[in-house]
């Protein structure tokens, strides 16, 4: 009973705190900067402690509505892993006549010191501006002397003369105790509100009106959402791409009225609308016709062959050969493919649109693919905005192929993670569209062949040989292309305890149309445990996974593997003289959710040798958030049977 009262009053007194702070800009209380974790979630490096958000519209004479956004927020920082959120980033839209302007940043750092509030005050010195792409710029800034246990604070806004407004963001990585939003919007520009349906928190939202008369009478449309004790939404091992699971709100504008409530323009649309107005733009369908500045590499490239695939490899790689990716995205071309192949640049729709002008010259069925990547998230509703990317499809038959040129080592259907974003929009002309998966089809594979001798002083050598396809190779040759030998072998005696490797040997890294294939040698002077007479070690040594990634108790976001692979060990171990077999792991095969994952363990004793197979399969590489607690556990049962010893006696 006494328990229960104590509970009962930290949490009346939570509530009271929370509910009595003072959140206008400098009153920072000294509990503030005493707290040392976040009492809701102590795993949190930081916490927002407050968040103000405010969106509304004035009238200017010379320029008519103007978008205002006001954001005030004060942070804690409980220790070193949330020192990054002292720097805040402000994306600024930078278009021909729409150009937006930040302006009031204003910021401080405090901190608790003998007693007394010191206070440090965010200077020019921490202000920054870079461009971010042709229509972005970022500015930033970071707030000063942070420490663990500094509460920083700033407020900025930013004026803009568009009238579609960012996405409202609801959750962040680290937990928020209060958050007040408004979003105020004339009655001449009509919204469609529409929350994340993939998030799991969802807001209240209020709505209300009010009339206003200056400069003249008219109506103001009101969202407001007050929010306490938002749970932080926090990245894990296979996120993907885990802003298209935070709580958030679009603003879809789906319609202008005229001074007589009459609509002026209706901008509410299909995705067919969307794609028939992408492919009509200078930047995009023009770039789709011959151009004579290939003419003559593109026939050279293309002499002798036949088969539209084929020819589709061969301009894959003219062009990765010609024109370098400036790494910028985009779904319209920045330069146009004459001034980009002429250049030797240009950004991803110079290059990809390129490849799509080449085949169509050459007759091949291509057409262009508009994707949003992952960290651009799945769009809510049609909007142009919803893409930011494009690809080449190639069809023969019923069968097709995508390309990113962007890239020197992806190559026919294995594109570049960021591009897996479950489906992309084919454009065939103006008039024809479709949607198109973008994910692999095809399992990727990773084969690894281990040899063990256990020598006369305990320690264990021998070889190991590897195969690897699709994407798996992809990944490896973007890992370890640029690296010397020297640095590739000391990645991988990373973390594979007291080993030394040696004639490290790599196969086909260059060739993208074959499998990577590598061999080395090892020395592991840790892998034995000696008790006794006896000996103890994991069949897989170093290549044991020793760890489940998956530590959250709960999950609010997929699982997302990405691709499909395989990943197989063939294991054979010599036994050592004097010795016997006292004890095996037991061969053991377990499944996922009608075998959507599979794994597999057999290990058996053959005169003088133990052998042992491993295979992982993960068929489905999306594990939904009902599903988490079960695989979680599943996974566990796997980084278990991995780490099972063999027993060996001396005889």
């Amino acid at each position: 009973m006494i328990k229960h009262l104590f509970v009962t009053l930290i949490i009346v007194l939570s509530f009271n705190f929370l509910s009595a702070q003072d959140y206008d800009f400098g009153k920072i209380s000294k509990a503030e900067l005493e707290e040392k974790f976040h009492p809701k979630d102590s795993a949190s490096s930081a916490a927002i402690l407050y968040r103000n958000e405010e969106i509304s519209f004035y009238y200017s004479s010379s320029e008519g509505f103007m978008q205002k956004r006001e954001v005030h927020e004060r942070i804690k920082i409980y220790n070193k892993d949330g020192f990054d959120w002292a720097t805040k980033k402000i994306y600024l839209y930078q278009g021909s006549r729409q150009k937006e302007v930040v302006k009031g940043i204003k910021g401080f750092s405090y901190n608790l010191v003998d007693g007394k509030v010191d206070k440090d005050k965010l200077r020019n010195d921490g202000k920054f501006e870079e461009d971010y792409s042709e229509f972005v710029k970022i500015s930033s800034f970071t707030v000063p002397n942070v420490k663990e246990g500094t509460v920083i604070e700033y407020q900025y806004t930013v004026t803009s003369p568009r009238i579609s407004i960012d996405d409202i963001i609801f959750q962040f990585s680290v937990p928020v105790n209060k958050l007040d939003v408004r979003i105020a919007t004339p009655e001449y520009y009509v919204y469609n509100k529409q929350t994340n349906f993939r998030a799991k928190f969802v807001p209240k939202i209020n709505e209300t009106s009010r009339n206003v008369s200056t400069p003249f009478d008219y109506k103001i449309n009101i969202i407001d959402i007050n929010e306490e004790n938002i749970p932080a939404i926090r990245p894990e091992a296979y996120s993907g791409s885990i802003n298209n699971y935070i709580s958030k709100m679009a603003m879809e504008l789906t319609a202008t009225l005229n001074n007589m409530k009459i609509v002026n323009k209706t901008y509410s649309t299909t995705w067919e609308a969307v794609s028939k107005t992408i492919y009509e733009s200078e930047n995009f369908g023009n770039q789709l016709t011959r151009f004579n500045i290939y003419k003559d590499d593109l026939e050279a490239a293309l002499e002798g062959i036949e088969d539209d695939f084929e020819k589709a490899a061969a301009v894959e790689k003219l062009v990765k050969s010609k024109v370098k990716w400036n790494d910028r995205y985009g779904k319209f071309a920045q330069k146009g493919v004459r001034s980009a192949y002429r250049d030797g640049e240009g950004n991803v729709a110079d290059i990809n649109l390129m490849v799509v002008s080449m085949l169509r010259s050459q007759g091949v069925n291509a057409n262009p693919v508009l994707v949003s990547t992952r960290n651009n998230g799945v769009p809510l509703f049609p909007t142009r905005e919803g893409f930011n990317y494009v690809i080449c499809s190639v069809q023969k038959g019923e069968d097709y192929l995508l390309i990113d040129a962007t890239e020197e080592y992806s190559t026919n259907n294995v594109l570049p993670h960021r591009v897996l974003n479950w489906q992309g929009r084919l454009l065939e002309d103006n008039k024809v569209s479709r949607w198109i998966s973008v994910q692999p089809i095809k399992t990727s594979l990773e084969a690894s062949m281990l040899s063990v001798t256990i020598n006369d002083d305990l320690t264990v050598s021998g070889k190991v040989g590897q195969h690897l396809t699709d994407y798996v190779a992809y990944s490896h040759r973007n890992r370890y292309a640029v690296l010397t030998n020297e640095d590739h072998i000391k990645s991988l005696e990373k973390d594979k305890g007291d080993i030394e490797i040696s004639e490290l040997n790599i196969e086909h890294t260059e060739d993208i149309t074959q499998p990577i294939k590598i061999s080395y040698e090892y020395e592991l002077m840790d892998g034995i445990d000696e008790v006794g007479d006896k000996l103890y070690f994991s069949p897989l040594l170093f290549l044991a996974t020793k760890e489940n990634p998956f530590k959250l108790e709960e999950r609010e976001y997929p699982i997302d593997f990405v691709i499909p692979f395989t990943d197989k060990y063939m294991v054979n171990i010599i036994l050592p003289e004097g010795y016997t077999v006292e004890s095996l792991p037991k061969s053991e095969a377990l499944e996922f959710k009608d075998a959507n994952v599979t794994f597999s363990y057999l290990l058996q004793q053959n005169g003088t040798f133990i052998q042992l197979k491993v295979e992982l399969d993960i068929v489905t590489p999306m594990i939904l958030p009902s599903d988490y607690k079960a695989f979680k556990d599943f996974y566990s049962k796997i980084v278990e049977k991995q780490t099972e010893k063999i027993v060996l006696t001396k005889v």
